[in-house]
């Protein structure tokens, strides 16, 4: 099928195939086309250009469908590389704790945060799972996410893990757009275990890793690596067995404390190491001398009212930056990537096409997906962003509470 878009506004995210991970002042640049069309052939990006050009360019008879999107603007969907919306049941009840003065830590150590979730995914079945899962992924497809990370990790014993990457692995199958299955069974250590942490590692190790790898539920490995959860050598070990059989690494890192996740994360060539918020001189240095991509959350600084990542710092250290939403039922109840675009510039002093950059091309490098999404570029599969009439790019952080798509389009097709 094929179908070609005109009187496009602005085109924004144009980029050459084959272009690497955008890095330090890199990042805010943001190629764009004013009064463009763009054609679409069999779900793939197969052209564009500018308008004046366009009877030369073209031929409009040999389009199925020629759609006027004047006034409005196209970009690349979202690329949500970090998230964990598989779980049961929210956590508001922590919420109102944090506000009382109850810390994260605390509400962990006392039976809440991970084990809270663990409890409640262990007691609810995989269709339920899926059917909640879904109408979330739903969502946030119809909000511009065109691609994204899944992770397990609340359920902490081989069948709650299984169950979670056997509904990770369905999502797969039933919806369209790209999605990426990580396993996260080191994402807190279970109570029975809270004295024997080396008994857990060696049921992850011996028995949910060999499970997952009978299935192929997974691409991706992750772990916690963060005081009071899973220290560097924990981490270590953890990775390795994952590495042995074809899981690349991802990580939880440096958080709430300067806990050498980034530096374990490097030396295990990780994918992508995340969160952040504490990084100093010896993480950007172990980052700078790597292939990792640091991915920034801001959202869960947030709404845990922590202090916020130091991206300004880490551009200017010529470090690559991805954004992620880590929608999650206890640190960041949302998948909302619009207004994480706006924490990145408010809170973390990103420029727009700065914070553009890195929720689409260099996130869709934190899940090795740059060769079919996040920017404009022909070949590249027609995951699509048409606003409803803005100004500028600027304008979508500008104004965070409004909702500016008018229609998304996933492999050349409106998303209903």
């Amino acid at each position: 099928m094929s179908i070609i878009i005109t009187d496009i506004q602005t085109l924004y995210g144009i980029q050459q195939a084959g272009r690497g991970v955008f890095k330090g002042a890199e990042l805010g640049n943001v190629e764009q086309l004013s009064n463009a069309w763009l054609s679409i052939h069999d779900g793939l990006i197969s052209g564009f250009g500018k308008m004046e050009t366009i009877a030369a360019d073209v031929d409009l008879s040999s389009f199925k469908e020629v759609m006027s999107v004047k006034g409005k603007s196209i970009l690349p969907t979202w690329c949500d590389s970090h998230t964990h919306i598989v779980f049961a049941g929210s956590r508001e009840d922590e919420f109102v704790s944090r506000i009382k003065g109850v810390s994260y830590e605390m509400i962990a150590k006392n039976g809440g945060g991970i084990l809270n979730s663990a409890k409640k995914l262990n007691e609810t079945s995989e269709e339920e799972l899926f059917e909640s899962a879904s109408a979330r992924l739903h969502t946030l497809i119809k909000m511009g996410t065109g691609a994204i990370e899944i992770k397990s990790g609340y359920g902490l014993c081989l069948a709650g893990e299984i169950k979670m990457l056997r509904v990770i692995k369905r999502l797969k199958e039933n919806f369209e757009i790209p999605i990426k299955a990580t396993f996260l069974g080191a994402h807190a250590f279970p109570a029975e275990y809270k004295n024997n942490h080396q008994a857990y590692i060696d049921l992850i190790i011996n028995e949910m890793l060999p499970a997952i790898q009978k299935e192929n539920l997974a691409d991706y490995i992750d772990v916690f690596c963060e005081n009071g959860f899973f220290n560097v050598e924990e981490t270590n070990q953890i990775l390795k067995a994952g590495a042995l059989l074809g899981l690349k690494a991802k990580i939880h890192a440096n958080q709430l404390n300067y806990s050498g996740g980034i530096q374990v994360g490097v030396a295990n060539n990780a994918i992508s190491v995340d969160h952040l918020e504490c990084v100093g001189a010896e993480e950007i240095d172990a980052l700078k001398n790597s292939n990792t991509i640091g991915t920034i959350l801001p959202s869960a600084a947030f709404f845990l009212g922590i202090a916020y990542q130091p991206a300004r710092k880490m551009i200017d250290a010529n470090l690559a930056l991805a954004l992620a939403s880590d929608y999650n039922p206890g640190s960041s109840p949302s998948g909302n990537m619009p207004f994480i675009m706006a924490l990145a510039c408010t809170q973390l002093k990103m420029t727009p096409e700065e914070a553009f950059n890195a929720l689409t091309f260099n996130a869709a490098h934190a899940m090795e997906l740059a060769s079919e999404l996040g920017s404009i570029t022909i070949g590249k599969k027609a995951n699509l962003i048409i606003t409803k009439a803005i100004p500028s790019l600027a304008f979508i952080p500008y104004a965070f509470g409004s909702n500016l798509i008018d229609q998304v389009l996933i492999n050349g097709k409106k998303y209903e």
